[in-house]
């Protein structure tokens, strides 16, 4: 344990973002890598399921928008931060948030009617989408969210047909 922490504070960032792209690293170092001065280190910091929740809301603001995707992927982030993370600016990070299984479904379903297909598509593709959500995407304008809804639909029903 002591040698990942000494990682977390050495001097070249490339062995910083190494431990902090380890699962296995300390979670009091993956807080400090959190917010460490290079953005590919808290990028790396945020995208691991073993960061901190605190130190993963801290990140979900971060000004770099690379950093708030690794957040808003990240299935260990706070549900408020990934509920701030869909309503982003950055189109990117709302298809992370999107993606994103934690998202809570008030999240999903206002992403679901987001202007870019591609996120629209993400909320399609997430299996924690409300099946309401799902049969409104059903009927979208772009074919590849159409698509996406029905395949998750479709494995919604299998589901609930094996549970039976």
């Amino acid at each position: 344990m002591k040698t990942k922490t000494k990682l977390a504070t050495d001097a070249d960032a490339g062995v910083r973002w190494a431990a902090a792209d380890n699962p296995s690293t300390p979670t009091e170092a993956l807080a400090k890598l959190a917010t460490d001065a290079n953005a590919s280190v808290r990028r790396a910091a945020a995208y691991n399921p073993s960061t901190p929740p605190e130190a993963l809301a801290k990140l979900a603001t971060d000004a770099d928008a690379s950093v708030r995707w690794a957040a808003a992927r990240n299935p260990s982030t706070p549900t408020e931060a990934l509920a701030k993370l869909a309503a982003d600016a950055d189109s990117d990070v709302q298809r992370g948030a999107a993606s994103n299984p934690s998202t809570p479904p008030e999240a999903l379903a206002k992403l679901a009617t987001d202007a870019n297909a591609s996120v629209r598509r993400a909320a399609a593709d997430n299996p924690s989408t409300p099946p309401e959500t799902l049969a409104k995407l059903a009927t979208d304008a772009d074919a590849d969210v159409r698509r996406a809804a029905a395949r998750n639909l479709r494995s919604k029903r299998r589901k609930a047909s094996h549970e039976k």
